[in-house]
């Protein structure tokens, strides 16, 4: 297998030349009576957003072809070291974030290994009936086999650093007592056997610091998660081998479903607070990457293994909720431009950040060169600054048939793949997975515009000195109504209007290749609303099906009997009386 160092070489040449071809063939186009400022403006922001773009897909294809090798292990073996599962939560729904810990827990009770593994909840919660009722079912929660002196509750009246900081606050108050932290999210689920031998290759590598799982997404009802969840689970797979082939051993960490070592992550990770006012200052959102990075300085391996499965999650069911989390995302990625000249980094970690940012810089961007070439069809007349180049024939052409394979591409050998090593078969069959993947191309496509505007305005917003804070998460929020989904996504139709009906006035012949940019914007609060609703369980369509759908697995089967077990419990039969005895500080 080839080293990373020459892996990530050979993607940046290819991303780098694709690029710079690409704007070749632009600057061909637009420079046919000669060349103005505004032809290099546009130019240097199709070469900008064209290397990203090209970056994305080379990883998708080099996982294409990168052998998918499950690990074999014996799942009852005994790790040697002691884990804390960390569970952090804030103002979530406690009956399904505690009926997770539950099937977790009987998953490791079955095996019998759950000795080696006590969990924490870690509580932020700053609303009291959240907070209340997270103590009436933590009561449930301890009843289960093995619970006592295993599993812990604990609550921070101040929430300070949000999730970064209460793990910050486990780790320097209970750390010294764990050799690893398995850090999961409130959606979190993952299989015992998992969770075993995640423990077991950190006993086996003294200089492993941090190893990430790719997680699954599960349980989606909606149109808009069930393509989330499809991409997740059919696609993601082959963009996450070829990212892992790129990163090597100073790979990723996304926050959670990931095992640290206590030790080095006490040593290392402690995060500054950055100087001035949120949101380019204050505490780290986005803490994970960040954490990686700070592990890899200090010498300790940080891998990502895709081949690992039994590690799950749940995604937001509608694009409001999506855009909610994504705001975080965008203000914790721009922070970390300050971070780029930290000491001792790893040029990768440098590089990392640079992508961070970039994946939400790429909207703007991309918005930018629409906004450049409305201007140029307006005013055709610019002063010229350079001689005109020879024009290709058909080179525009040739450049969107670029861009077109390059979303589309990694996707169909994808598919093709799931031909060969049966992938396609724990989806449905080859007819199915080929009807999904195509329904996901076209889902996003339409879905583009719209998310391209929301990141825009997210950029804008941390550029301007808005604070997105960190909102609480409503993931089973489904069926939005016409008015909500109006209520947030007005001012895009409105962008809409106003732009498409400024080129129909302004510059006609350009309004037909930015109907499609616009149909969408405009179309936003239908497209919102429509994707929100959830299908029944017994009515979910074939299109975008999983393999855990294909085939439920023995830790959400548990959790299925878990939660319909609790939610036939009255509250009334449960009280808070014991939580002390409970608590681990």
């Amino acid at each position: 297998m080839m080293r990373p160092v020459l892996v990530r070489g050979l993607a940046l040449l290819v991303a780098a030349g694709s690029s710079l071809w690409g704007g070749y063939l632009f600057l061909q186009y637009t420079g046919a009576d000669g060349i103005s400022v505004l032809d290099l403006v546009r130019v240097a922001l199709v070469g900008l957003s064209g290397f990203w773009l090209v970056w994305g897909a080379t990883a998708a294809v080099l996982g294409v072809f990168t052998p998918a090798r499950r690990p074999a292990f014996d799942a009852r073996a005994k790790p040697k070291g002691l884990t804390a599962i960390l569970v952090p939560i804030y103002n979530e729904d406690p009956v399904a974030v505690f009926a997770r810990i539950a099937a977790m827990n009987r998953s490791l009770v079955a095996l019998g290994i759950a000795d080696r593994f006590h969990i924490a909840v870690l509580s932020d919660s700053n609303s009291l009936e959240a907070a209340t009722q997270e103590a009436v079912w933590f009561e449930q929660l301890i009843r289960e086999p093995g619970a006592a002196g295993r599993i812990f509750y604990r609550r921070r009246e101040n929430n300070v650093g949000k999730k970064a900081g209460n793990i910050e606050d486990f780790i320097s108050r209970s750390g010294a007592a764990y050799d690893y932290a398995l850090i999961l999210d409130a959606d979190s689920l993952m299989e015992g056997e998992t969770i075993g031998e995640l423990a077991r290759r950190m006993d086996a590598d003294a200089s492993l610091g941090l190893l990430q799982t790719v997680p699954r997404v599960i349980n989606a009802r909606t149109l808009f998660g069930r393509c989330m969840q499809f991409s997740a689970g059919y696609l993601s797979p082959a963009f996450a081998r070829g990212a892992a082939l790129m990163q090597g051993r100073e790979g990723p960490y996304w926050g959670h479903n990931a095992i640290v070592r206590v030790s080095a992550f006490a040593a290392n990770c402690g995060l500054p607070v950055l100087s001035g006012k949120p949101p380019l200052g204050g505490h780290i959102l986005s803490h994970d990457y960040v954490e990686a990075a700070l592990l890899s300085r200090g010498g300790w391996t940080v891998m990502v293994d895709p081949a690992l499965e039994g590690s799950y999650e749940e995604g937001p069911e509608n694009l409001i909720e999506y855009a909610k989390r994504d705001r975080r995302w965008c203000q914790g990625n721009l922070q970390h431009w300050r971070l780029l000249a930290a000491p001792g980094l790893k040029w990768w970690s440098r590089f990392t950040f640079v992508q961070g940012v970039m994946a939400y810089m790429a909207s703007p961007f991309w918005l930018l060169l629409l906004a450049a070439s409305i201007i140029a069809a307006v005013f055709p007349r610019q002063p010229i600054v350079l001689p005109a180049l020879p024009q290709a024939t058909g080179g525009i052409w040739g450049l969107g048939l670029a861009v077109a394979l390059v979303l589309v591409l990694p996707k169909l050998l994808i598919l093709l793949r799931g031909m060969v090593d049966g992938q396609n078969r724990r989806v449905g069959g080859t007819g199915v997975a080929l009807l999904s993947v195509l329904g996901e191309i076209v889902f996003s496509t339409v879905l583009a515009p719209v998310m391209l505007l929301l990141q825009s305005r997210a950029v804008v917003q941390v550029l301007l000195g808005i604070d997105g804070g960190w909102p609480a998460t409503h993931r089973a929020q489904t069926g939005l109504t016409l008015r909500q989904a109006w209520s947030a996504s007005w001012w895009i139709v409105l962008t809409g209007v106003v732009t498409l009906g400024l080129t129909l006035a302004l510059a006609p012949g350009a309004a037909l290749w930015l109907a499609p940019a616009m149909l969408p914007a405009i179309l936003a609060p239908v497209l919102i609303a429509a994707s929100s609703h959830a299908s029944t369980k017994s009515k979910l369509p074939r299109l975008f099906r999983t393999p855990t759908e294909q085939c439920i697995t023995p830790v959400m089967k548990e959790h299925v009997a878990i939660m319909e077990q609790w939610q036939g419990k009255p509250e009334t039969d449960l009280t808070a009386s014991k939580i002390g005895q409970h608590v681990h500080a």
